[in-house]
């Protein structure tokens, strides 16, 4: 199977471009596994640095990760409305182990009213330069800045005012 199956515990794992672990997220529940699509929620999970530290996510999530698209978007419901994190990196793999990625750094963190920042930029010129980003990377890792710009903009996919609160909802029903 080519994504992992509806009510499965997983892993999200995220890697460097040289190979090495950056991140693991423990126990995200699938609440939507397609070829092209994969929906996740938890809440208050254990996450494993590479570094040997360990912290617990403080607010339920919802994860959307989508097979084409070099990026991922983590819509944090806290009390003052949806907070994104989305970090830039390849499409998903899945390979019965764990949910897999490549992450470039770059990140953007979106606020409830839709404002948003990049962050992390130093960190990606450092490690584009370390580990020799090849040219189409960085171009790829340019436009998916562009593309996710554009859906935070027009409220598209995991953007769009009712999607993490319907996720949400799922994700309760099945905990």
């Amino acid at each position: 199977m080519e994504f992992p199956e509806t009510g499965r515990l997983i892993e999200i794992q995220s890697y460097k471009h040289d190979g090495t672990l950056h991140r693991i997220w423990e126990e995200t529940l699938i609440l939507q596994g397609t070829s092209k699509e994969v929906i996740g929620g938890n809440d208050r999970i254990l996450v494993h640095e590479s570094d040997g530290r360990a912290w617990r996510t403080r607010e339920p999530a919802i994860c959307y990760f989508h097979r084409e698209k070099w990026f991922n978007v983590i819509g944090m419901v806290r009390a003052d409305g949806i907070h994104y994190y989305c970090n830039l990196g390849t499409p998903f793999v899945w390979d019965e182990e764990a949910l897999k990625y490549i992450d470039y750094d770059l990140d953007i963190k979106v606020y409830p009213d839709m404002t948003y920042q990049l962050l992390d930029e130093d960190e990606y010129e450092r490690h584009k330069e370390e580990m020799n980003y090849p040219k189409k990377i960085n171009l790829q890792i340019s436009k998916s800045v562009e593309e996710l710009q554009s859906w935070i903009y027009q409220r598209k996919g995991p953007f769009n005012p009712q999607f993490v609160e319907q996720w949400y909802e799922r994700f309760l029903f099945f905990r």
